[in-house]
């Protein structure tokens, strides 16, 4: 167990794998974190890679925060999300986290 924060598996995962990464200290946004919460946070991070690579092993990663209602925070605690991907979980992933806008989530170079 963390001094500052802990990890749990999502109720409603979105791939097999994915954790939350929780600050104990009751903040809403990302940003009203301490640097010693994000680096907790981080390590925590690191270590369910670990954890999860063993168990499930993945073949990429998505990690995202929702801050405020206008990016889809639904849960006004902080909790970070480490989803695991897996090739051929959707046609194609290009953009990854850009698909929080659909619209813009496809680029070329």
């Amino acid at each position: 167990m963390h001094e500052l924060a802990y990890t749990a598996r999502d109720t409603y995962a979105v791939s097999p794998g994915h954790i939350l990464v929780i600050p104990k200290r009751h903040v809403a946004s990302f940003f009203d974190l301490t640097q010693d919460e994000v680096a907790a946070c981080i390590k925590l991070i690191n270590e369910e890679k670990k954890r999860i690579e063993g168990e499930f092993n993945p073949d990429g990663y998505n990690i995202g925060v929702n801050v405020g209602l206008a990016a889809g925070q639904s849960i006004f605690h902080v909790h970070i999300h480490v989803i695991p991907r897996y090739k051929g979980d959707v046609e194609n992933p290009q953009g990854g986290v850009r698909h929080v806008l659909p619209r813009n989530a496809h680029y070329t170079r």
